[in-house]
């Protein structure tokens, strides 16, 4: 089965609505993801088809939980969640953060092949960051943890609006009973990736 179909048929087990344009850019980005993984050892997932899942549907699912119209993605990596969720919603603003060149120059030529023009890859340490103007959100997949995350990304965000998405597996109890006095969990959103093992949710916190 081509990836197309592939995708179609993940999709088809969510309640995303995806148009034809953005399956065809989405599989795009895995055939470039796969490219140049051979020589830029982007992502430790070798084989397309697990990318669409647990790369692709893993971004896409968290989308209908994100408030806001412009997010930073931090230690982005190969742009995830960042790309995805950018084709999936071309109305909203993403910057997708990392502190690697090869990265950020593999993520340049996805926004050039697949002509994002709401995608700014950003070559920087999310604490050298210094933004114009702050973010409605910041994104995370594969940071260390939660406390971490706000202590590095607190600037980028207004207190009362911003809001921190991270991507977990199991809800990590430990990290959110060390939370910061400025800092309260919003909500825990189960997310249900199909096809993949194991635990996902979304930590959705809030600056207050």
């Amino acid at each position: 089965m081509s990836l197309h179909h592939e995708l179609v048929s993940l999709v088809s087990e969510t309640n995303l609505e995806v148009s034809d344009l953005q399956i065809s850019q989405l599989v795009e980005y895995v055939e470039l993801l796969n490219k140049w993984n051979k020589a830029y050892n982007l992502t430790s997932v070798r084989n397309p088809s697990d990318m669409l899942i647990k790369h692709i549907l893993d971004s896409l699912v968290v989308g209908p939980v994100l408030k806001g119209e412009t997010f930073i993605d931090v230690g982005t990596g190969p742009g995830l969640p960042g790309i995805p969720l950018a084709i999936l919603y071309p109305e909203k603003q993403f910057v997708l953060l990392d502190s690697l060149g090869k990265r950020v120059t593999f993520l340049k030529q996805v926004v050039f092949q697949l002509k994002l023009a709401n995608v700014s890859p950003v070559l920087s340490r999310v604490e050298e960051h210094q933004p114009e103007h702050l973010y409605d959100g910041v994104l995370s997949r594969a940071f260390a943890s939660l406390l971490d995350m706000i202590e590095w990304c607190e600037h980028l965000i207004e207190p009362g609006k911003g809001r921190f998405f991270a991507l977990k597996g199991q809800i990590p109890q430990e990290e959110l009973t060390q939370l910061p006095e400025n800092v309260i969990l919003e909500k825990c959103h189960q997310i249900v990736v199909p096809r993949l093992d194991g635990e996902r949710h979304l930590i959705e916190l809030k600056k207050v």
